[in-house]
């Protein structure tokens, strides 16, 4: 019974993974556009963007899961037939929200004196950005995104808000279905996000070291 409950564990654990990874793969590029539309010069632009940042941050996720997977039947639109597909979406709209409030810090905090340096060099604004800007944005960045990255593993919990079979539903699943105690499942569950936050912890704090001699 021990390596069944383990197994049901894993596989729930690997759907955990996969919400984290999609995420991590449409979020961080669209965080760096929704940055850009924060920023924008055009007001009706930036204060859309702005808009948007703010219901997305001020809201919970789960309600935002609830919306994206039983909203659109509500209104007369098709309904979300795949709950995975749902919460996808929704963390990748609410991370994306979230890591462009980060960028956007980074960019900020670089100071303009830099911009004109380098287009007195003859440089373009987009040879400036990402020859001069960028690397120094990155090195930043990479605390508040590692601690935003780190939180997104323990949010695919949410996923079984819409029965998403993630690894804390699993044990749920197991404890109900075999009249299994639910506690130990559960501190299983945990032994695998506390393995999985530590790997990632690893990994920053090497690439934050790799990174430290952009330091300015």
């Amino acid at each position: 019974m021990f390596s069944y409950a383990l197994s049901k564990l894993a596989l729930g654990f690997l759907t955990s993974l996969e919400i984290f990874a999609f995420t991590l793969v449409f979020a961080i590029p669209l965080g760096l556009l929704v940055a850009f539309g924060s920023m924008s010069k055009f007001a009706p632009v930036k204060y859309l963007f702005r808009g948007i940042i703010w219901v997305i941050r001020g809201t919970p996720l789960m309600l935002q899961i609830l919306v994206v997977c039983y909203g659109p039947g509500l209104i007369g639109l098709p309904a979300m037939r795949s709950p995975m597909l749902a919460v996808v979406i929704a963390f990748v709209i609410n991370y994306a929200c979230y890591f462009s409030e980060i960028y956007r810090g980074g960019i900020e905090s670089v100071s303009k004196g830099q911009y004109e340096a380098g287009q007195v060099l003859g440089m373009t604004k987009n040879q400036v950005f990402f020859k001069i800007v960028l690397l120094q944005v990155i090195r930043r960045i990479i605390a508040p995104m590692s601690n935003e990255i780190i939180t997104l593993v323990k949010d695919t919990s949410l996923a079984n808000t819409i029965s998403v079979v993630e690894i804390v539903k699993a044990a749920r699943d197991m404890a109900s279905s075999f009249g299994l105690e639910l506690l130990p499942l559960l501190l299983g569950a945990g032994a695998f996000y506390l393995l999985f936050v530590g790997l990632l912890t690893i990994i920053f704090n090497k690439l934050e070291k790799k990174l430290s001699y952009y330091k300015v």
